[in-house]
């Protein structure tokens, strides 16, 4: 069996930094984008398991990000975990309302990023 892989789509070094760290020592394969651009063409080419998605980037928002991706038949295996600092009823709405399997507030605790990946991974998230 091949080894889990995550794409974090994130733009802010530090961030994904620690994001990459964590999820490694949970024995993930860890890639990494750092703007909305760049995403879906790297989305397409490999097939992540689960997309770690910010949703304020650079030059594409991880909404619009999120809605490509659903709306691609060759996408559809792709879990996208949603992170944002407006942790907002509205947003967190949105976000599930455009195919995200999960919403995750900034700043949030490791445990509960932990429990939200294996939660998306599994499909048991909301």
């Amino acid at each position: 069996m091949s080894e889990t892989s995550i794409l974090i789509v994130e733009d802010e070094d530090n961030i994904a930094l620690a994001l990459t760290h964590v999820l490694r020592r949970e024995g993930y394969a860890v890639d990494r984008v750092a703007d909305g651009a760049k995403a879906v063409p790297a989305i397409r080419a490999m097939l992540p398991d689960l997309v770690l998605l910010d949703v304020m980037l650079p030059e594409v928002s991880g909404y619009e990000i999120c809605q490509t991706v659903r709306m691609d038949e060759g996408l559809t295996d792709v879990k996208i975990l949603i992170m944002t600092a407006r942790g907002t009823d509205v947003e967190r709405r949105k976000g599930l309302a455009l195919g995200a399997n999960g919403f995750i507030t900034k700043p949030f605790e490791l445990t509960d990023l932990k429990q939200q990946v294996a939660d998306c991974l599994a499909g048991d998230a909301s």
